[in-house]
């Protein structure tokens, strides 16, 4: 018994890893919907926005702006073009952009472990 209670005191409880780990959160992709599109865009080589509207289930002017600043972060690459007369615009998520969603993974995979077993 003396060891486990020696192992447990070693061990950081719950509060202490669930706040070292929302501090490292990455807060531009923390937003729901920007998870959203980063996830989206890691399974994907590129989806177009209105792909990307369809699978979050967002409206234009919100997909715009979490887009946009996600765009701002240098987590993804937007390309506009057009094929024939309309519009086309597609997204692609940047080395950073994985980089930053595997780090955002990682801590709350943290957290999971920290409240699983806490």
């Amino acid at each position: 018994m003396a060891n486990n209670s020696a192992a447990a005191k070693d061990k950081p409880g719950p509060a202490a890893v669930a706040g070292a780990g929302t501090r490292a959160l990455d807060r531009i992709i923390h937003e729901r919907l920007r998870l959203g599109i980063v996830s989206a865009l890691s399974v994907s080589e590129s989806l177009t926005f209105r792909e990307l509207k369809k699978i979050l289930d967002t409206t234009d002017g919100n997909l715009s702006v979490h887009a946009r600043k996600l765009e701002e972060a240098g987590y993804i690459d937007c390309e506009k073009k057009f094929e024939g007369r309309l519009p086309r615009t597609e997204y692609r998520l940047t080395a950073s952009g994985r980089s930053a969603l595997e780090n955002y993974l990682t801590h709350m995979e943290a957290l999971i472990q920290a409240t699983r077993h806490g």
